[in-house]
């Protein structure tokens, strides 16, 4: 198989719940791992100007180990690579701390590298332990790469690894737009809707258990609620990843919306998450998949191509769900229009051409 022929998958595995007290003890090392060099590097960039790098500090960490550390040497050099790349990625000096108890305890996370993990007879082997899991993929026939350990809000451990497969051949030759909303969390410009809102559904029970201060019921709730997100997202993305041979999405972000009111709405749609999964799931089944700059989608009418007057503008336009364009006279839905608009957009940039740069 060719290397050009083949993209990544990231495949997650409920691990069983008697391994839950010896990962949370290696997950508290972790943690102490990731503070170390956390003030280790903030006082050497205070004092130098100059940044360590993953190198550097694993020259400091080396021989963690005979210190007490049951850590495995690599899952050490990992923690120095992910602190480095979350560093570079927010840009700060010091990073948050990694809390091992208390009200905020940071939920339990070990990286692990390829040459440390080895999966035979149904087991998974790391560092002298045989760690039993629910297979559900068939992890006998994928060549594992790094991952990770990690722990949902309820406890439950997971086990995340990297694989790499061989892409499809996609067939289909229809192209679809996509325009990502709060009312409904995505519309398609062949009329499709995906509603989402599932944190609304439940807010009302969620609010009683609040309130009655049962706290395991509010974790098993917010879990419920994460769980019915990826549900749908998951299925409305491999549909269209299956049907169709160019996804065209638009590039509204979040980042402004989240410091405003509708930061609820916002957070629920789960847009980067949609994202994420059309983009892995087109390359994985042959297929295209842009973002699209979605600027004035919503005001341009799709029949005609003008911005006519009767369109909404603005933030009072957001009440307005359909308009009639005063130049064509053709009635458009808000979102369907939008989603139209951005699936001619993306047919134009392919041809011209995607620039590399």
């Amino acid at each position: 198989m060719s290397e050009s022929n083949k993209a990544i998958r990231t495949l997650r595995l409920r691990v069983k719940d008697r391994h839950a007290k010896c990962l949370c003890t290696q997950a508290r090392e972790v943690n102490f791992v990731w503070n170390f060099v956390n003030e280790l590097s903030e006082k050497h960039t205070r004092r130098t100007g100059k940044f360590l790098s993953a190198y550097d500090l694993n020259q400091y960490t080396t021989g963690a180990s005979k210190e007490g550390l049951s850590l495995h040497s690599q899952t050490v050099q990992a923690i120095n690579e992910e602190f480095v790349a979350r560093r570079m990625q927010f840009r700060k000096i010091r990073l948050s701390w990694r809390k091992s108890g208390g009200a905020r305890r940071s939920l339990g996370w070990i990286p692990i590298k390829k040459s440390a993990i080895r999966y035979r007879n149904g087991q998974l082997h790391y560092q002298g332990q045989a760690i039993s899991l629910w297979d559900s993929y068939g992890l006998v026939d994928y060549e594992l790469g790094s991952g990770s350990f990690s722990e949902d809000s309820r406890g439950r451990w997971y086990f995340n690894t990297t694989v790499k497969v061989e892409k499809k051949h996609n067939t289909a030759t229809q192209s679809i737009g996509i325009d990502l909303g709060l009312k409904e969390c995505a519309v398609t410009s062949d009329g499709h809707h995906l509603i989402g809102r599932n944190y609304r559904q439940l807010e009302p029970s969620l609010r009683i258990a609040q309130r009655a201060h049962k706290k395991s019921l509010v974790k098993a709730l917010h879990a419920k609620i994460k769980n019915r997100r990826k549900d749908e997202l998951h299925k409305f993305s491999t549909k269209l990843a299956q049907e169709y041979g160019a996804i065209f999405v638009g590039n509204v972000s979040s980042n402004k919306l989240i410091k405003t009111r509708m930061a609820k709405s916002t957070l629920d749609a789960g847009w980067s998450s949609l994202k994420t999964m059309l983009e892995y799931k087109s390359a994985y089944a042959g297929g295209v998949f842009e973002v699209i700059n979605e600027s004035y989608t919503t005001q341009t009418c799709s029949c005609c191509g003008s911005i006519a007057t009767s369109s909404p503008k603005g933030r009072i336009g957001l009440r307005i769900r359909e308009w009639t364009c005063s130049d064509c006279g053709s009635v458009n839905d808000r979102d369907l229009n939008a989603a139209k608009n951005i699936l001619a957009l993306g047919h134009e940039r392919l041809a011209g051409g995607i620039p590399t740069n």
